[in-house]
């Protein structure tokens, strides 16, 4: 019968609630905003920093952090201009370093920059819940965090254990990334983590003699999945070649030339 159905559906939901932990916010901080991409190599570290920097220049009262939560290749000091080892506090906290007014926190900062991190699964889960919970962010309104590429452990742990206000996903218009992209919105919405759009980088390429335009990785295909999944384009970026430079240098664009087109 419907009412048995209904009640089995029930248990199960409370037999596979038992097993997640609970979410606690991270204390101190307001938002929590998750950069996510299913393949790597798509541009989504260089669009975390110009979005934590963006945030803070459109409304100067806002307090902004970062937190790379890529263990093995944490790229947040380079392109936010940081180095050395955070300091600790009295309850032995750990205190963000700050460059462009923005809080950062990596695994960058606590290893040799040169040195892999050659980690099993479980020393990698320790490490971001150290990142997560042993740091003192002060007061924040919007925490930015830089995932990992892909679908596994380090962004089933963050989606699970703090309450995240949405995700953005972002992607090259190109077909072996947007199949990654969609398992990666897909994984968020199977994790109650709301969407919040997509974004299209390296969408097009303008060649500073003739100014002609080339679409490298193809053309709109961001723009089709989100057609496809019924979610916002909030962002279409260019493949300039300043983006790339800007953040190679630790001067990230939004910074170091926010009057350009890029």
């Amino acid at each position: 019968s419907s009412s048995r159905d209904e009640a089995l559906r029930d248990k199960r939901t409370r037999i596979l609630s038992r097993g997640l932990p609970k979410q606690k916010p991270i204390e101190g901080v307001k938002q929590v905003v998750v950069l996510a991409s299913g393949k790597g190599g798509v541009g989504k570290s260089t669009t975390a920093v110009n979005i934590a920097l963006a945030l803070a220049a459109n409304d100067s009262t806002k307090e902004v952090g970062l937190l790379d939560a890529d263990i093995y290749g944490p790229s947040i000091p380079k392109m936010m201009n940081l180095k050395g080892n955070p300091e600790l506090t009295p309850k032995n906290l750990m205190r963000p370093l700050k460059n462009y007014g923005i809080a950062c926190m990596s695994m960058g900062f606590l290893i040799e920059e040169t040195a892999p991190v050659v980690w099993r699964g479980l020393m990698v889960m320790s490490a971001v819940e150290k990142l997560l919970r042993q740091v003192d962010w002060g007061q924040l309104d919007y925490l930015v965090i830089d995932m990992p590429p892909g679908t596994g452990d380090v962004q089933l742990s963050v989606s699970q254990n703090i309450p995240i206000a949405g995700a953005v996903i972002v992607s090259t218009p190109q077909d072996v990334a947007l199949l990654d992209a969609r398992k990666g919105a897909e994984m968020f919405r199977k994790v109650h983590v709301p969407v919040l759009g997509l974004v299209q980088n390296m969408s097009v390429f303008q060649c500073p003699k003739c100014k002609h335009e080339t679409h490298i990785f193809g053309a709109d295909g961001v723009r089709d999945l989100a057609k496809t999944l019924g979610l916002d384009i909030l962002g279409d970026i260019p493949l300039h070649v300043n983006i790339r430079e800007t953040c190679d240098s630790g001067q990230p664009v939004v910074i170091s030339q926010p009057q350009s087109d890029a």
